[in-house]
């Protein structure tokens, strides 16, 4: 019996990790987020430069599942994130087309956005956000960091996180490899 308890716990933990998101799912952005967009919102006009000084504009994104992770040297909550991140997103994803990651650094000079991305052994390119104007294009002035915002091939906000819970990370993972997956499938707000 105990043989049969045992086998019964490891067939449900192995199916259950693998299993996947068929649709994204309805997120209730908490207001303490901080958010100033919504879920199902077209993304917002941003531009901004690499640390390699490529410039990057939001119609450069177009057709392409976008993640935009908001971080700084400073905070101790993104550098547990980052390797989550690095790990579990871009080297799983970097190379697909469709595919785009960028950590935006809230007001950092390029020399510190460099050596914050070399002492966090992360490869994903790093967006500078002088006086925090992109950021604050997405969160209210006063709004704390480590935030992520998942945007589909149409431009539309799908996913959105705030700090680092494991859950909620999780299933930003699911999200993001629902959304690059190659088939046609409704965003967040039920549209095609």
């Amino acid at each position: 019996m105990k043989r049969l308890f045992s086998l019964l716990f490891f067939t449900a933990i192995a199916f259950g990790g693998f299993a996947q998101l068929t649709e994204i799912p309805k997120q209730v952005i908490p207001k303490e987020y901080g958010f100033i967009v919504e879920i199902g919102q077209q993304m917002p006009y941003i531009e901004f430069e690499l640390t390699d000084g490529t410039t990057i504009k939001t119609s450069d994104l177009e057709g392409k599942v976008v993640m935009l992770q908001f971080t700084a040297s400073w905070c101790g909550v993104c550098r547990k994130e980052m390797p989550h991140i690095e790990n579990e997103i871009w080297q799983k994803h970097k190379n697909n087309k469709d595919f785009a990651l960028f950590g935006v650094d809230m007001d950092e000079p390029v020399d510190k956005v460099i050596k914050f991305a070399e002492k966090m052994k992360i490869t994903y390119p790093m967006a500078l956000d002088p006086d925090a104007n992109i950021f604050y294009t997405f969160a209210a002035k006063g709004a704390g960091i480590t935030r992520n915002v998942i945007i589909d091939k149409s431009g539309k906000i799908v996913y959105m996180t705030r700090l680092f819970k494991q859950n909620e990370f999780d299933e930003m993972v699911e999200v993001i490899d629902l959304l690059v997956a190659p088939r046609n499938l409704p965003s967040a707000d039920g549209e095609e």
